[in-house]
């Protein structure tokens, strides 16, 4: 029984010597990705904030360029516009 024992032993101690050597190595490698994806994640993040912002200075931006005042200066200087006098006017019903 001693030389089954012996020879499991022998058998078992490097198994679980290359178990732990793997799961060692697997730790690592699990805590490098976690850490790439990190600073993935952070770039993607920035680069979503960065976006956000210049969304924000689109919006002001085509309020400001859709304003009743702005539209009426551009018809009038580019497109030679004008509002007709009230006796121009007339409504039709449908």
């Amino acid at each position: 029984m001693k030389n089954i024992d012996g020879r499991v032993l022998a058998i078992l101690l490097p198994v679980l010597w290359l178990a732990a050597l793997g799961s060692a190595a697997g730790a690592i490698y699990v805590k490098h990705r976690a850490r790439e994806l990190f600073v993935e994640l952070e770039k993607a993040n920035g680069a979503r904030d960065r976006l956000e912002i210049e969304w924000g200075q689109l919006q002001l931006e085509q309020s400001a360029w859709s304003t009743h005042a702005f539209v009426e200066n551009v018809a009038a200087s580019n497109l030679h516009m004008h509002i007709p006098p009230p006796a121009q006017i007339e409504v039709v019903a449908p």
